[in-house]
């Protein structure tokens, strides 16, 4: 009787050992605990699908991508609402911190659109500046741009900034490098997650890097693969 009652006993620990195992195996994070910053999604909190984003404004190849994304963007929020998908901008000034040109505008525009984030307004002023940039620069010079971008001041990003309505708040910040301190600290982060921009997590999907040439249907390409994963 009492090796019987062992030999239940045993099994019902391993069933419970089991059921644990299987219960961490299928946990799935909430998504509010991972995101870094909330005001640069765009989707469901909830979804079951998350993709990030890891961008830098000096980096040509992310421009192409997002600047495709903001030409189809009723078609890009149609698409992540079907198929129940958070997407997150993870932007910092990696190619400052570590890349080899360690371009000032990498710095600058990257101070800008979180300095517009503290205001409420990074939406607006991220989709104003990837079409400047993308149309003005890197459309249709490409690489060959980058050398005449860089020598931007932080008056260009000010200015961008007063067309979406930002004013005095927004300005002092840009000039005091006032989220400077939190920029580094995301680029450190990202420097353990990427090896270059942009980089790309969708799901349990990884990839990076994004053609000039390159436009929606190459978006969707990414997109589809992380769902599929």
């Amino acid at each position: 009787m009492k090796k019987a009652l062992r030999i239940i006993g045993v099994v019902a620990v391993i069933g419970i050992l089991f059921a644990a195992i299987i219960s961490s195996m299928t946990h799935k994070t909430p998504n509010s605990e991972i995101v870094w910053n909330e005001d640069m999604t765009v989707g469901n909190m909830d979804a079951k699908n998350y993709f990030i984003i890891y961008s830098d404004i000096a980096c040509p190849y992310c421009i192409a991508f997002e600047n495709a994304i903001v030409e189809h963007e009723e078609e890009f929020k149609k698409y992540i609402e079907e198929n129940d998908i958070l997407v997150e901008i993870r932007l910092s000034d990696f190619m400052y911190e570590f890349g080899e040109s360690r371009s000032i505008e990498s710095r600058y525009s990257a101070e800008a659109i979180h300095c517009a984030r503290r205001e409420g307004k990074f939406w607006d002023y991220y989709n104003l500046v990837i079409t400047r940039v993308w149309n003005d620069w890197f459309k249709q010079m490409g690489k060959s741009a980058f050398e005449s971008f860089n020598k931007l001041e932080k008056d260009y990003w000010i200015k961008l900034g007063k067309k979406v309505g930002l004013g005095e708040n927004f300005e002092t910040c840009v000039k005091n490098d006032e989220v400077l301190p939190e920029l580094i600290q995301a680029s450190q982060k990202m420097s353990r997650l990427v090896n270059g921009m942009p980089h790309f997590k969708f799901n349990n999907y990884t990839s990076g890097g994004f053609d000039l040439t390159w436009g929606w249907e190459y978006v969707l390409m990414y997109f589809e693969a992380g769902l599929k994963s």
